[in-house]
């Protein structure tokens, strides 16, 4: 019956992501962003449900940008999970471009690309990341470059974080985590890191007892004159905390 279950639930989320396609082609030509970005929200949290995870905010969330959202990553499942706290740009690996339906859905949604071995295409992404800022944005990165264990928090680079020093915008912690809803405990069921697979992660998710998605905003942050790799190592230190409650 579990197994079933999590069949149901799954088919439920393609039938989803199908009409979040079908809005992105035909609905979203013809909505200005504040439009599109509610729809995204939506569909984000709606996602979620469908998948028998439920959010937990805690923080502030920003009201309107520019800002930098800084976190970490765990999963395929924190950018539906940031999403649906709190529209944002996400900067994002350059595969997920290609990924059939899911590479639509992340370029419907805002994505910006980044090629992560090249040190040239890093220097485009942050003027890119920039010239969002400067507009009033939200932006997202995961400075960790990597999923990581859900435990161990990896350090972060500052090449991203360099956009928020040129356009002069702050940056704000975003602390991630899942817990499993019955027992209150950490949840790996939904990580992707090293040899698992997205479809096993995918699995795991929707076959296991229930999630609390937990998105945990900090404080804004202004560079006051920290570098990048200063500001990264105590965005960090930030984003560690969050971790913790």
């Amino acid at each position: 019956m579990n197994a079933v279950r999590a069949a149901w639930r799954l088919w439920r989320a393609v039938l989803h992501a199908l009409g979040g396609l079908a809005t992105i082609v035909f609905v979203f030509p013809r909505l200005h962003d504040a439009q599109r970005e509610a729809r995204v929200q939506a569909w984000s949290l709606r996602m979620l449900t469908l998948l028998n995870v439920r959010l937990d905010v805690r923080g502030e969330p920003p009201r309107a940008g520019p800002v930098l959202l800084v976190a970490n990553h765990i999963s395929w499942l924190d950018i539906l999970v940031m999403h649906a706290a709190r529209y944002c740009r996400f900067v994002s690996k350059a595969d997920v471009r290609h990924w059939p339906l899911i590479g639509t859905l992340a370029t419907g949604g805002g994505t910006i690309y980044i090629e992560r071995e090249s040190r040239r295409d890093a220097m485009r992404v942050v003027h890119a990341m920039a010239a969002s800022l400067k507009r009033g944005e939200i932006v997202a990165a995961f400075p960790e470059g990597t999923t990581s264990d859900g435990i161990t928090l990896l350090p972060f680079h500052g090449n991203l974080i360099q956009a928020a020093i040129s356009a002069h915008a702050p940056a704000q912690p975003v602390g991630l985590m899942f817990i499993d809803a019955k027992t209150r405990t950490v949840s790996h069921s939904p990580s992707y890191v090293g040899d698992e697979t997205l479809l096993g992660s995918v699995w795991r998710t929707v076959s296991g007892p229930p999630l609390v998605a937990v998105v945990h905003y900090g404080e804004p942050q202004q560079a006051l004159g920290r570098g990048r790799r200063e500001w990264a190592a105590d965005l960090r230190s930030a984003v560690a905390a969050l971790r913790q409650g």
